[in-house]
């Protein structure tokens, strides 16, 4: 079966069709990652995104259940180069056609994904159409221009749980009662682990709570609209603002909660995590023009002046220069672009960073991050 991607400016490309068949509109962005395309899919921050990979072949390794990110793939839908249907890994349980079929997500593979991420360099990233099954080209152009953009939008709403749950055993234990008792939730974790962690959903991946539970946290999941009332109430030793979707000056409702847990407990927060908190702290966002997608981003560490090699998936970024640094503090900067990576606190326990320290998929070389927030917490319990 054929496939196109048409693009706002006109631009077309046919290939072949795998996965689902039907036809969605999403952002069309490029990641530079070489493998991890299942952890790509699963991530729920690329929801409204039709993402490409420009490493040339994609599916040699299949899919399998450890690798979820999060319960179901996000991503609109799925440009490749070459797909490759033959499987070779023992771990697989089946193959990435068969994976994007049962999820309903639009596969597309023969097309030159280098002139297409030329494309999305140089004029920036762009709406699209990825269809099969017709050959109307202007028809899917203009409904590529009219599709949704992200500039705007909240897609939080559409990814976050909508129940708490905790996180043992490496999966989620829904949380029943609807008001929950802080004694009873916290009491039915191990009592191996000493740290209780609320964790503000925005799009949170499964890695992000692996890694807080592999250092004695025990991980309570909430919807990104719970309110600071609710979250202090769980009487946390810390909080982790995850990261998720889309336009972080359209989650007005996160940011007014954010700006009233500064200084009550110790924050973490990641990718739109660290968007939200700076804004809560005053600070502007832009979208970037074709933003930070892959596992190879360099990050300058200014406090240790050390490099990082980092996994990163952000359009939007937070602007340096409308930080107030009476109040907030720089610690990482893209060397890419210059762009802010990260920044903390001056007086109280609160830091963040812009990219995955958790990768899944990418370098371990920003772990250390989660072992300052535990070190955060013991001082401040």
């Amino acid at each position: 079966m054929k496939a196109r991607l048409a693009l706002e400016d006109g631009t077309v490309f046919e290939g072949n069709a795998f996965g689902a068949s039907g036809e969605k509109s999403g952002e069309v962005v490029f990641n530079t990652g070489m493998v991890g395309y299942q952890e790509i899919l699963t991530d729920p921050s690329y929801k409204g995104q039709i993402v490409t990979m420009t490493y040339p072949l994609i599916g040699n390794y299949g899919t399998n259940p450890e690798d979820l990110e999060s319960l179901h793939p996000h991503v609109e839908g799925f440009v490749v180069r070459e797909y490759q249907p033959h499987v070779s890994n023992w771990r697989a349980s089946e193959s990435l056609d068969q994976f994007l079929a049962r999820h309903g997500v639009i596969g597309i593979s023969g097309i030159d994904t280098r002139a297409l991420t030329r494309r999305l360099r140089v004029d920036g990233v762009m709406k699209g159409v990825i269809s099969t099954g017709t050959s109307d080209n202007d028809r899917l152009i203009e409904s590529a221009r009219n599709s949704p953009g992200l500039v705007g939008r909240d897609l939080v709403k559409e990814v976050t749980t909508r129940t708490p749950y905790r996180w043992m055993d490496d999966r989620r234990h829904p949380v029943q009662n609807e008001r929950i008792d802080p004694s009873a939730l916290w009491a039915s974790f191990p009592d191996t682990l000493p740290y209780r962690v609320v964790v503000l959903d925005y799009g949170a991946k499964h890695n992000i709570l692996r890694s807080l539970a592999h250092r004695g946290c025990r991980v309570v999941v909430v919807p990104a609209d719970c309110s600071a009332d609710e979250i202090l109430r769980l009487d946390p030793d810390g909080i982790m603002l995850s990261n998720g979707p889309g336009d972080p000056g359209a989650v007005e409702y996160a940011i007014a909660e954010l700006k009233r847990l500064i200084g009550k407990k110790p924050v973490f927060g990641i990718c739109l995590g660290h968007q939200l908190l700076g804004l809560a702290l005053g600070a502007r966002s832009f979208k970037l023009k074709f933003g930070h997608r892959g596992a190879n981003q360099p990050v300058k560490h200014l406090p240790r002046n050390k490099v990082e090699i980092t996994s990163q998936n952000h359009g939007f970024a937070i602007d340096t220069a409308s930080l107030d640094t009476t109040v907030v503090e720089p610690t990482h900067i893209n060397l890419n672009d210059g762009t802010l990576e990260g920044m903390r606190h001056r007086q109280h326990p609160v830091f963040c960073v812009q990219y995955h320290p958790e990768a899944s998929p990418g370098p371990h070389d920003a772990d250390y991050l989660f072992d300052e927030f535990v070190d955060l917490i013991r001082t401040h319990r």
